[in-house]
């Protein structure tokens, strides 16, 4: 029997917002679920650029660093590389039934919208829409172009949620880290994982 209390895929793509995919895996780990973590070349990129993190090459280092950066427990948080197609979230018999993709960039949207898996980020996605779980996905661009839209709105009859990076004010943020987790916060509510780092509507500091 499992010591975590859930498994969960989280997918980090090529969109600027890393602070919300480490802020929810540090909440994830709290929460003691298992993350089965896939990171595409571009958001290697990007965690560097906006978090000053540099992520080893080797799915099994990168599962080390990640262990060690956020104190989890081992086997707590498994990197799978673009190409690990026997990993369990490459098939309906073996993947969790929820997936986050978090930040999501336009083009994940679109191969994912479309049904084109050509990596492991794409495929595990697709893998959750047929099993009929959970997916929700996190874009962060700005303006969205009709093509986008439509993306989205192909996505979300399928019964995905389109969650925009969006935070918003009514909490009275005084920190960038206020606003990571307004919608970090958001993001546990939907996967119903309790939280108390977003102070609900009505209950305002």
């Amino acid at each position: 029997m499992s010591d975590f209390n859930g498994k969960i895929t989280l997918a980090i793509t090529g969109a600027s917002g890393s602070p919300y995919a480490l802020r929810l895996m540090e909440c994830l780990v709290a929460a003691n679920y298992q993350i089965y973590l896939l990171i595409s070349s571009a958001a290697r990129v990007v965690l560097d650029t906006e978090a000053n993190i540099k992520i080893p090459a080797s799915p099994e280092a990168s599962s080390k660093f990640f262990t060690e950066h956020f104190q989890a427990k081992p086997e707590q948080i498994v990197v799978f590389g673009k190409e690990q197609w026997f990993s369990p979230v490459a098939s309906g018999s073996a993947a969790p039934k929820t997936m986050v993709v978090c930040p999501c960039s336009t083009g994940t949207l679109a191969a994912i919208s479309q049904g084109m898996s050509d990596n492991l980020i794409e495929r595990a996605a697709d893998v959750v829409i047929k099993e009929r779980g959970q997916l929700i996905m996190v874009p962060r661009e700005t303006p969205f172009s009709t093509i986008h839209l439509q993306n989205m709105l192909t996505l979300s009859q399928m019964g995905v949620t389109i969650m925009p990076a969006a935070p918003g004010f009514y909490h009275n943020p005084e920190s960038i880290n206020d606003l990571v987790d307004f919608m970090v916060g958001r993001l546990l509510d939907h996967l119903s994982i309790p939280q108390d780092i977003m102070p609900r509507w009505g209950y305002q500091k």
